[in-house]
């Protein structure tokens, strides 16, 4: 599915709780879901919270007993 330590040199961390992880996409990383480029990644193991500063859309996939958020700006049409 998302490889994120594949793709790591390509994302900036902004949080690790330990439990969870938020990545800013620094070089055009498509989203694996739906292969448009994504503007953040959030990957959580456990019970979180999640709430970003701005509207955004979302892609949702499950891998590995985790749960892979990723935010995509939305259009201007939007």
């Amino acid at each position: 599915m998302f490889d994120e330590h594949a793709v790591r040199h390509r994302l900036k961390l902004v949080t690790d709780t330990g439990a969870s992880v938020l990545y800013e996409n620094r070089d055009g990383v498509a989203c694996p879901v739906c292969g448009e480029c994504f503007d953040e990644f959030y990957a959580t193991d456990g019970a979180e919270s999640f709430r970003p500063d701005r509207r955004v859309g979302f892609c949702v996939a499950h891998a590995d007993e985790r749960l892979l958020l990723f935010t995509h700006e939305p259009s201007r049409d939007d």
